[in-house]
């Protein structure tokens, strides 16, 4: 007798029009980022780059500013300062393809209570969020120093299941990483992951420019406080957007072995602008080949 034989998962499909192949990758998971800044503008300056990236590769990023900026300026302040530069970063957001929130804490005044790692904690576990960016905790301002010792004290509570417990825990605790900055004391800034962000500088300096309260104006922060700003009204946003330039310009002429290491000789090489970011020891900790591949490429 002749046995019928049955026609193979494969050629079932292949009938369907499904094309089907024994070592077609999986699709990537989708990443969910929060990046913490001190101000309605740090995190945009250490980040907007691969948030962007991140954010057009399908990945959710939020950005979170610790502080509303209420006195960050030289001619005014207060809520009217707060609510344009509130109005300032969403802008970005907007231009990035990201969200972001600003915390209703006076600027200067950010503390590293426990009131403020209750705030950062369900912010983190609201996101879900895989990964989390801030500031180091050593640097000029107390606001900065802050975000960094307050990121540091959520790293373990944010995944324990009774802190916070309006907000659902996270699923073990997530990557932390930290943004990249020239302090060195008491330890200097050592990248894990350094980012080719040309594809996206675009975005990043239109960012920049939707930001006049900080890099426009004649009484805005670098405009009273970067050396020979113009006082043309035309010329002073190109020079001080030019300096937001130059910082990203130094970060890739700083770590630009790591940048060859990463993409090869010939891309690495011309690399314009980067951005760079150290694993934090108190987050998760992943090896170098996979935290590489959580950041675009």
């Amino acid at each position: 007798m002749t046995r019928r034989l049955l026609p193979s998962l494969g050629l079932c499909l292949l009938a369907l029009g499904v094309a089907v192949s024994a070592t077609q990758p999986s699709a990537p998971r989708q990443l969910r980022i929060i990046a913490f800044g001190a101000h309605p503008d740090d995190a945009e300056l250490k980040a907007a780059g691969v948030a962007s990236l991140w954010a057009a590769a399908g990945h959710k990023v939020k950005f979170v500013a610790a502080t509303n900026g209420d006195i960050g300026h030289f001619s005014e302040a207060g809520g009217p300062l707060a609510q344009r530069r509130y109005k300032e970063v969403q802008e970005c957001a907007r231009i990035m393809g990201i969200t972001t929130d600003v915390l209703d804490i006076h600027d200067g005044e950010l503390e590293p209570t426990l009131e403020y790692r209750r705030m950062f904690a369900r912010k983190i576990r609201e996101w879900q969020a895989d990964i989390v960016m801030g500031h180091r905790p050593y640097d000029y301002h107390p606001d900065h120093r802050y975000v960094g010792v307050l990121l540091n004290d959520t790293a373990v509570v944010v995944g324990a299941a009774f802190f916070v417990q309006d907000t659902p825990a996270t699923t073990g605790n997530p990557i932390y990483l930290n943004y990249s900055d020239n302090f060195i004391d008491p330890k200097p800034f050592e990248p894990s992951v350094v980012v080719d962000i040309d594809a996206a500088a675009d975005k990043k300096w239109a960012c920049v420019s939707a930001m006049p309260s900080q890099f426009g104006d004649k009484d805005s922060w670098q405009g009273r406080t970067r050396p020979d700003v113009p006082d043309d009204p035309v010329k002073r946003p190109a020079y001080l957007l030019e300096l937001a330039k130059q910082r990203s310009a130094a970060v890739a002429d700083q770590y630009r072995a790591q940048l060859v290491a990463r993409y090869g000789q010939d891309r690495g090489s011309k690399v314009k602008y980067a951005e760079a970011f150290q694993l934090n020891q108190y987050g998760r900790q992943v090896k170098p080949a996979d935290l590489d591949g959580m950041f675009p490429k």
